[in-house]
């Protein structure tokens, strides 16, 4: 009998250290990645403030150079991150699913996606962390000898939220929302062990800190019961249309995107000057990921209205571009400008509550994951006393933008990174 259970116990023993240690790193790696994200954004944002001009010139050409370096080089990493873990976890043994979350696609992922940054792009680096550490966690199970399965993948995608974010339960609930498709009781104590402990190193690291900043502001009840079917509805709808805007460019084949394809350098070159004229025009609000405009706002300050639908257009351009980038952090910072936006039917009240109410439903609106944007959203604002109206706006975003667009984003991207002869590995 002992004979039958060392085997077994051993390999408990390496999938645990695996884990572990990959757990750590992942922590690290994030804390590493935020700091030169951060960096690079604030490079570009004081060129672009001592020579106006320059993102004229940079953008554009800076999104040919990096479609082209996707393009030849790892194309693999495009987009997001998120995608790419989805489609690898439905065959974690396959050869293309190896190279969707390998280190050195990583290695690239983190490169493509600070030199995004750096040229103004309207990206996000939590997405790409995602990508990044499911790789991170599937070499080390690797080297460690422990079988790979879809469970760990998710594991190592999940753990990334936590530390991209600093909020291990978003991690959890985004596990289940998101990055599995069905989830199955065996893989709890693993998500949940490489989520808390890639949380907690990240937390020791850079502190407990707050993203968006504190809106300790409220609503009365009657103002909540008009604000928080407005902004389900309108958020909802808005995230929706860039969902499909999005999924469009992606995969059509008909006219004009078949031009897209034929032409990608010169699309990416377009979709970069987009972003360079947006961002001249708003001064440099529309640059980078919006997280300061999106924490002013949070914290009930004026900003200008036009920059939600600016940021709308910017994080469009670059998501359909062909870099490298995330659109985690650029949805929230749209959302708290169609939270703006909807304050003005409600002038007397704080606009806090409101950009926060917006900022729900419009990232539930893109990513469908209700439950995952409750915690991002109350977590990152300090908001937790408003999470029955955030519930509420969630669920009702997630409805609306059902019936705008009935695939969910992330799970329609993926299909993209599969080969369509391949059927899904039962792993």
């Amino acid at each position: 009998m002992t004979a039958k259970k060392t085997p077994a116990l051993n390999v408990t023993l390496r999938r645990r250290l695996g884990t572990t240690v990959g757990a750590i790193l992942i922590g690290v790696a994030a804390i590493g990645f935020a700091g030169a994200s951060d960096l690079a954004q604030k490079t570009f944002i004081g060129l672009a403030r001592h020579r106006p001009w320059a993102p004229i010139v940079v953008t554009p050409l800076g999104f040919v150079l990096l479609a082209w370096l996707t393009r030849r080089y790892a194309p693999e990493v495009k987009g997001s991150g998120i995608p790419q873990v989805i489609a690898a976890a439905k065959s974690p043994h396959s050869s293309w699913s190896a190279k969707l979350i390998s280190l050195p696609g990583a290695g690239w992922k983190m490169v493509l996606t600070i030199a995004a940054l750096a040229i103004g792009g309207s990206v996000g680096r939590e997405g790409p962390t995602v990508q990044i550490s499911a790789a991170i966690l599937v070499a080390f199970q690797r080297l460690v000898g422990a079988r790979l399965s879809s469970a760990m993948i998710i594991a190592g995608g999940a753990a990334g939220v936590s530390a991209a974010f600093n909020t291990p339960l978003a991690g959890v609930a985004f596990a289940i929302e998101e990055l599995a498709s069905a989830y199955e009781q065996r893989m709890a104590l693993i998500v949940m062990a490489a989520v808390m402990i890639s949380g907690f190193t990240s937390q020791s690291l850079a502190g407990d800190y707050i993203y968006f900043g504190a809106m300790h502001r409220h609503l009365t009840l009657l103002t909540l019961l008009m604000v928080v079917p407005a902004a389900g509805v309108i958020g909802g709808a808005s995230g929706a249309l860039f969902s499909r805007a999005l999924l469009a460019v992606s995969r059509s084949t008909g006219a004009p995107f078949g031009l897209i394809r034929r032409h990608p350098l010169a699309f990416a070159f377009l979709c970069g000057a987009i972003v360079a004229v947006a961002g001249f025009l708003t001064e440099g609000a529309t640059f980078g990921t919006g997280y300061d405009v999106a924490k002013r706002l949070v914290e009930s300050h004026q900003e200008a209205l036009w920059f939600g639908p600016a940021k709308f257009v910017t994080s469009l351009a670059t998501a359909v571009s062909g870099i490298a980038g995330g659109i985690f952090a650029p949805s929230l910072a749209v959302g708290a400008g169609v939270g703006n936006l909807i304050s003005l039917g409600f002038t007397g009240e704080p606009s806090g509550p409101v950009v926060v109410l917006g900022m729900i439903a419009y990232f539930v609106g893109v990513v469908r994951a209700p439950l995952t944007g409750v915690i991002i959203v109350s977590e990152m604002t300090d908001s937790r006393a408003m999470l029955l109206p955030l519930f509420a706006c969630a669920i009702l975003a997630d409805g609306v933008s059902a019936l705008v667009c009935r695939e969910r984003l992330y799970h329609g991207l993926a299909k993209g990174f599969r080969p369509s002869a391949e059927p899904a590995d039962p792993a």
